[in-house]
């Protein structure tokens, strides 16, 4: 079996496209989430854990998204307050929410991705608490 891979780069007004073939090892296969995030009421200023796990050979990488945009996380940022744990959850070092900006608050979804497709997590909806 063989994956096809269409690349295409463009440069100086050009289009330059060419096809690759590699052999599509039999143990490879496309990510699946195990572990779905699941929704959150937290305080101003704590810190919570929205969990996502996924398999996928090879490993699939995760991005978080909020409320249809990427999420920065201290890979992205090294002073962001968000942080990609190694097991794909995504970590708030505190919950930043103001009258004006709540820029934590929304839905969020876990992407999984390697080089045989993608698997997207249910949405999980943060909400900060009343004080």
């Amino acid at each position: 079996i063989y994956v096809y891979m269409y690349v295409c780069v463009s440069a100086f007004g050009f289009l330059y496209c060419e096809i690759y073939r590699s052999r599509l090892r039999q143990e490879d296969f496309p990510p699946r989430i195990v572990e779905h995030p699941s929704d959150v009421i937290v305080s101003k200023g704590e810190p919570t854990t929205l969990n996502c796990k996924a398999e996928g050979r090879p490993t699939p990488t995760i991005e978080w998204y909020k409320d249809g945009e990427r999420v920065e996380t201290d890979k992205d940022d090294p002073r962001s307050h968000r942080m990609l744990l190694p097991s794909g959850s995504l970590f708030f070092l505190r919950i930043v929410h103001g009258r004006r900006s709540k820029p934590d608050e929304g839905s969020y979804v876990c992407v999984a991705r390697n080089y045989l497709g993608e698997a997207v997590s249910r949405n999980a909806s943060l909400e900060v608490a009343c004080e």
